[in-house]
């Protein structure tokens, strides 16, 4: 018997599943970062956030158990998007990794406006390309040879091969995933010789090394292949395959993905699609979701008081749910105020109406995606906390118009095990 570790580096720890050859979870394992620290800026007094990411690594490899890391046919790894690191000739980061939701690269938004085509997924402060030209400008940079992304480096550190990414953690650097190569203007750069090489996402790069190999006992010929991101991994984890099929995360926020035919992109909403074989995967990110709700209940009341909903009645109360002004997807207005009035004495009701609420802004969400060019929703599976209130589900199944599950695995984990199969 086979198995396959896919590996998910999130925001506040990591976790390791291996599944075997019928994709069947055989072993999870799980490693949180320090509660104590503040992980998203780390000073110059701690220890460098990449070398937590590689003990991290290490421990879940050595934490797996034996009879099963002696059987390991392939690794992938996942990160978050668009956290990079800075890196000499010899792989060894040069600086602090800039996070994910790092908007430093806001000073250098007018150089990237200037040679990026309009409505690029690149014209953000925290995109890949702005975190690379705001590192441009610092004196250490002088002695780069690499920009790789969280999931590249870690992935480098098991096959030793420097200089490989894919192309959904790419796309933020501006690759372009309908062509398949890096646009001219960005080739242009001077920068552009620490650019990585980018391949499909689940294409093996190469064999473990020969030091991971003796570490950790597992087998010589097991492949590392090329990664993805975290959401793309919790998106492949659902199951989700055929055009029209759809996957909301009701996490803090509320996040949209729909398989299409066709590459939906749009700066305006937030709207940008990655490649997904010959399918492309159409996203976009509304501010309303559990932020909101834990705002005014705590888990128990929101069980207890759900229980008092009648899901196939529908709420008259018309709320934008917001914590504060603005919004992106699928209202594009920076201004815009939260709604959360009038509010019903009775909890119940109100809780009714603000779930009735985020179900209409879902269902709009979905039709400018589709208003932009993509399939007809078929199908919703549901991943995040969200995900477990049934009454929310039937709420959302009515507003849609089209089945809402709970897919059997949403791990991101998961997801990125599965791409050791692709190739």
């Amino acid at each position: 018997m086979n198995y396959y570790l896919g590996i998910d580096f999130g925001t506040s720890g990591a976790r390791g599943i291996v599944i075997n050859q019928l994709k069947e979870i055989v072993y999870s394992i799980d490693y949180s970062f320090d509660s104590g620290g503040n992980h998203c800026v780390p000073s110059s007094e701690t220890e460098n956030l990449a070398t937590v990411w590689q003990k991290t690594l290490y421990w879940l490899l050595e934490n797996i158990p034996l009879n099963f890391r002696q059987k390991i046919k392939a690794i992938a790894i996942d990160g978050t998007s668009s956290t990079v690191l800075l890196c000499d000739a010899t792989g060894k980061p040069l600086d602090h990794p800039i996070l994910y939701n790092d908007d430093r690269g806001k000073i250098v938004l007018d150089i990237i406006k200037d040679i990026a085509p309009a409505n690029n997924v690149v014209i953000s402060a925290t995109s890949s390309l702005a975190k690379l030209l705001w590192w441009r400008q610092q004196p250490i940079f002088t002695k780069a040879s690499y920009l790789l992304h969280q999931a590249d480096w870690l992935s480098f550190l098991l096959h030793g091969k420097l200089g490989i990414s894919d192309y959904h953690n790419a796309i933020k650097l501006g690759y372009d995933p309908q062509k398949l190569e890096y646009p001219i203007w960005l080739q242009n750069l001077d920068c552009s010789k620490l650019f990585p090489q980018v391949i499909a996402p689940g294409e093996v790069i190469r064999y473990i090394t020969p030091d991971i190999y003796h570490r950790f006992s597992i087998p010589k010929n097991c492949t590392v292949h090329a990664g993805t991101t975290d959401s793309i991994a919790a998106f492949l984890a659902s199951g989700a395959n055929q055009p029209g099929e759809a996957v909301t995360s009701l996490g803090s926020t509320l996040v949209l993905k729909l398989l299409s035919d066709h590459p939906i992109n749009d700066s305006k909403y937030g709207i940008y699609s990655h490649r997904l074989g010959n399918l492309w995967l159409a996203g976009g990110a509304s501010n309303t979701g559990g932020a909101v709700l834990r705002h005014f209940f705590t888990d128990t009341e929101l069980v207890n008081l759900s229980a008092q909903i009648d899901p196939n009645i529908s709420s008259k109360l018309e709320y934008y749910p917001l914590l504060k002004e603005g919004e992106r997807f699928p209202i594009n207005d920076p201004n815009l105020l939260p709604k959360l009035e009038p509010r019903p004495d009775n909890p119940a009701t109100f809780l009714h109406g603000l779930l009735e609420s985020m179900a209409r802004i879902e269902a709009l969400g979905y039709k400018k995606l589709q208003e932009l060019g993509a399939n007809p929703l078929t199908q919703v599976y549901t991943a995040g906390g969200g995900a477990k209130n049934p009454v929310w589900s039937k709420i959302r199944q009515r507003c849609l118009a089209a089945p809402v599950t709970k897919p059997k695995y949403t791990e991101a984990a998961y997801g990125t095990a599965l791409l050791t199969f692709t190739k």
